[in-house]
């Protein structure tokens, strides 16, 4: 008998700061409650799902008019990271089952000198910027001497990433791509950051955009994931957006990359009507990247809208022993001042033609009891990491 399990992940959708957040810069973070603070979210089928009944996720400094329903109709956790960190790589690789327990490096005052140099001898071009700043910040600032020298725009965050930015009609992404995997090479050990990126971007100042050719260049996870469990037990793993890359291309045995959310989704429709016996795991990387990081709440909050409208087209595509998992990587609350993630819990919703409604699951110490549920129902042998689901979540 074959079990699917479609896995999606709402990149960056934080339900409230976690009790360390301070620590991090992003006490009262909540990255729901800020999208609510707009009056433009209308999220039903996930409130009917248990999404306000979670523990906490109405606990913020906004003003919403959010509430709990009276019977939700799917299992609800909160979930907590136990890694020491809030960025994308740290987040999957928890769910997955392999938990972070030291930061990876970050550059506030930009790369070593000895790096930027071994990056510019190996590639033949020189570095603009190197330092923290905004992705679409970066391009309008630096665009113009890019297009005048040939040199890489390269720049970080507060996240541990090095990012490289070029016009497409200077460096097609392909060129881009080769750097970046020199740049991979390059970061290794103590300065092994968690994630390379490409940023393409095209047009003529001052409106520079950047295109869906992203792609990214991550560490291999540093130790056994349930993606590799599941393809070494025969199991089908199919990844839809950049899960792909997030995982170094380990442990997946199908995947397409998508353009943007509504892409992501209608791929994931899709896959409901395939025939496979295993995982699909899919992100939705809009919410971060075009809303969460540009502090556009508005746009954040109506991102949610869609995707609500569309579970029900999901749901539809379910057969009788499917479960269906919606759940995020960390937060990036888009009214507070920073640009960057949030350190908040995360939701953890999961419904199914067999699973039981309303159960509330509390609050979860690790993203990794999403890796135990995943490997327990789909009959895999379980990882150190995380608690098992199964039998709170199946009816009988």
């Amino acid at each position: 008998m074959s079990r699917r399990i479609f896995l999606i992940v709402l990149d960056s959708f934080g339900i409230g700061a976690e009790p360390d957040a301070a620590e991090w810069g992003d006490e009262g973070s909540n990255t729901l409650c800020a999208c609510a603070s707009t009056g433009e979210l209308d999220v039903p089928n996930m409130t009917k799902l248990g999404l306000l009944n979670i523990e906490g996720a109405l606990k913020s400094p906004y003003t919403t008019t959010l509430a709990p329903i009276n019977k939700p109709e799917g299992v609800f956790a909160r979930l907590r990271e136990a890694s020491a960190g809030k960025d994308t790589t740290v987040g999957h690789w928890e769910m997955a089952g392999v938990i972070s327990p030291h930061r990876f490096p970050t550059y506030p005052n930009g790369f070593p000198k000895e790096i930027i140099e071994e990056f510019e001898k190996q590639t033949g071009r020189g570095v603009l910027c190197n330092k923290p700043y905004s992705g679409t910040q970066v391009i309008h600032d630096y665009g113009q001497e890019q297009l005048k020298t040939g040199e890489l725009i390269v720049y970080t965050s507060a996240d541990s990433v090095f990012q490289i930015a070029a016009h497409e009609d200077l460096i097609p992404p392909k060129q881009l791509y080769e750097y970046c995997r020199i740049a991979r090479k390059i970061l290794t050990g103590k300065n092994g950051v968690a994630r390379v990126i490409a940023r393409p971007y095209i047009g003529q100042y001052p409106n520079f955009e950047r295109t869906s050719n992203r792609h990214d260049f991550s560490l291999e996870p540093t130790g056994t994931t349930m993606l590799d469990v599941l393809k070494k037990q025969g199991k089908d793993v199919l990844s839809i957006g950049k899960i792909y890359d997030i995982f170094a291309h380990r442990g997946i045995t199908d995947f397409v990359y998508t353009k943007n959310n509504a892409d992501g989704i209608d791929r994931t429709i899709e896959a409901t009507e395939k025939d496979f016996d295993g995982l699909c795991y899919t992100n939705l990387v809009d919410f971060d990247m075009v809303y969460g990081h540009r502090n556009n709440a508005v746009g954040y909050a109506h991102a949610l809208n869609y995707f609500d409208q569309k579970l029900p087209e999901i749901m539809a595509g379910l057969h009788p022993d499917d479960l269906l998992m919606i759940t995020a990587d960390h937060g990036c609350d888009p009214v507070t001042p920073s640009t960057d993630h949030s350190r908040e819990y995360v939701p953890w919703l999961v419904c199914g033609p067999k699973a039981r409604k309303g159960i509330d699951l509390g609050t979860r110490p690790t993203f990794a009891d999403v890796s135990a549920t995943v490997l327990d129902y789909l009959g895999a042998p379980s990882l150190e990491a995380g608690v098992s689901h199964v039998k709170e979540i199946l009816e009988g």
